[in-house]
């Protein structure tokens, strides 16, 4: 989404961050730049297909990202069987623009084409391990965020769904996946139906480190991004109240801790093991 006239790239990380990084040349990437400050987010879109044509374009664009050694691990399947697509929304019904978007995808690691290579060419297999799962998981979160990145800077609107990797084992069923081929996640497509919303993040001082990992002072910092996003950007509803209670103010840290005080995909070893690979 292009950014309006009066703000300034400072505006912009200054409304994300909380404060800005210093002002700098940037040449002819400030437009880039300045879009990647102001994106967002959407889950509404307009009941206006998507050419097929343009999903592969893009894809190819998201595609020629960087790859770990060159192995080319990050494969998209595009989902285009209406029924496919219900049967998945059925899965994650909280998250109802998965069925209304013109267009969901998932992005998949594969690290079945090195393993067969290995067979054809007559060579042993010696990475059964983490790593293994590890480079196909990244080189598939980098094609993930080329295809946002590319969609968005034609006018497309787009939602990661991580959610499908709550129904691994099934998603993998619906969409044919082999062995060493799983699910990262999916991402609805469509044109915005308005404008969506700037997510703010933490401060650059709690995420960036300069030469060395640097945690100082990270409760107070944390406490006060809680403070900022509770007044700027409040949560619409409150997770496990029957559990925790109402809290006022109910912060991003708060929120954070509910989220993850309960098992989430507790399951996900077993089910990439059973995709054959090895976890050591």
């Amino acid at each position: 989404m292009a950014k309006k006239p009066e703000e300034s790239l400072q505006d912009l990380f200054g409304l994300r961050f909380g404060a800005a990084p210093p002002a700098c040349g940037l040449g002819q990437g400030a437009g880039t730049i300045a879009y990647l400050a102001a994106r967002r987010t959407h889950r509404q879109y307009q009941e206006r297909p998507v050419d097929p044509a343009l999903i592969e374009t893009l894809a190819a664009a998201a595609l020629s990202a960087p790859t770990k050694g060159d192995l080319q691990q990050g494969d998209i399947v595009i989902v285009r069987d209406p029924g496919t697509q219900d049967r998945i929304q059925a899965l994650i019904p909280e998250m109802p623009w998965i069925g209304s978007a013109p267009a969901f995808l998932v992005f998949c690691g594969n690290n079945r084409r090195q393993r067969l290579i290995h067979e054809w060419r007559g060579r042993p297999f010696a990475n059964d391990h983490l790593d293994a799962f590890f480079n196909a998981t990244v080189d598939a979160a980098i094609v993930l965020a080329t295809y946002v990145i590319a969609a968005e800077r034609v006018g497309l609107g787009c939602c990661p769904i991580s959610a499908v990797r709550d129904h691994a084992t099934t998603i993998s069923g619906l969409l044919g996946l082999p062995d060493h081929v799983f699910p990262v996640a999916g991402m609805t497509l469509g044109w915005p139906a308005g404008e969506g919303r700037v997510s703010l993040r933490l401060p650059l001082d709690v995420t960036v480190h300069w030469d060395r990992y640097d945690e100082k002072d990270l409760r107070q910092r944390i406490d006060a991004y809680d403070a900022r996003r509770a007044q700027v950007q409040p949560y619409p509803w409150q997770r496990l109240t029957e559990r925790y209670g109402e809290q006022t103010p109910y912060t991003w840290s708060e929120d954070k801790a509910r989220q993850y005080s309960e098992p989430q995909r507790a399951d996900f070893g077993a089910f990439v093991r059973a995709k054959g690979f090895r976890l050591d």
